[in-house]
């Protein structure tokens, strides 16, 4: 690794140290549930929809920056058989955790994804979720999505779930735009779908009644986030 990409590894870590989210989100919060659900079922509506997959059982995944698990749970509710899936983590103490909850089928990579060797060619599915949206070193970008290109199969791809606008209030992330999730896997053909509430609204309407998320989300502008595939063809 060189000098720069190590730098950018160290200071993610820092950054990463200096969240302290609280409660934010818990799932007892009605706007994290909701939040949570639309995804679900937008991955799912992808998965069986345009790309036409109705099991998953012989599907294999693996994650980009998995913390503490929670999406490769999400995965085996879907179907997905343990086996199959696996994650890489940075931070030794969400890893401590993603261990203690998935089943032990499935293999937790530790350390940077920049420097974990996978076999080419050898996943359906390389899934990262608002992790690049906290890199904020252009090279370490485009070094970490030509790996994660290598690591697809034809017939595969890149399940991608980030926002898309710069957060004033946190300078430790930047909105990833249409244009440079593009510029990042240019071989790809890109699906998009506009998901997710602005959390600040989603936060004060779910206070006043949960069901008002989806009232909300009809508005597109209203939406920070995109799900996207970014296929890779045979």
């Amino acid at each position: 690794m060189n000098l720069d990409m190590r730098n950018e590894t160290d200071a993610l870590r820092e950054r990463y140290a200096r969240r302290n989210m609280g409660d934010l989100y818990s799932f007892t919060n009605p706007d994290v549930w909701q939040t949570a659900q639309e995804r679900q079922r937008s991955i799912l509506s992808l998965f069986s929809k345009q790309l036409g997959w109705k099991r998953f059982d012989d599907r294999r995944l693996i994650e980009v920056g998995c913390g503490n698990g929670g999406n490769l749970l999400e995965m085996l509710r879907f179907g997905f058989a343990p086996e199959n899936l696996s994650g890489i983590e940075l931070l030794e103490e969400r890893i401590i955790v993603a261990k203690k909850v998935l089943p032990s089928a499935i293999n937790i990579y530790e350390g940077d994804a920049n420097q974990i060797i996978i076999e080419t060619a050898s996943q359906d599915i390389v899934f990262q979720s608002v992790v690049f949206s906290s890199l904020l070193d252009d090279r370490f970008q485009i070094e970490l999505a030509n790996r994660m290109w290598q690591w697809v199969k034809p017939g595969g791809g890149v399940l991608w779930y980030d926002f898309i606008y710069d957060n004033p209030m946190n300078p430790d992330v930047r909105g990833i735009k249409l244009k440079r999730i593009r510029e990042l896997f240019p071989e790809g053909k890109i699906i998009i779908k506009r998901v997710t509430l602005a959390p600040p609204i989603s936060r004060r309407v779910c206070k006043i009644h949960s069901n008002l998320y989806h009232v909300f989300n009809i508005i597109p502008l209203f939406r920070t986030h995109v799900l996207c595939w970014i296929g890779k063809s045979f």
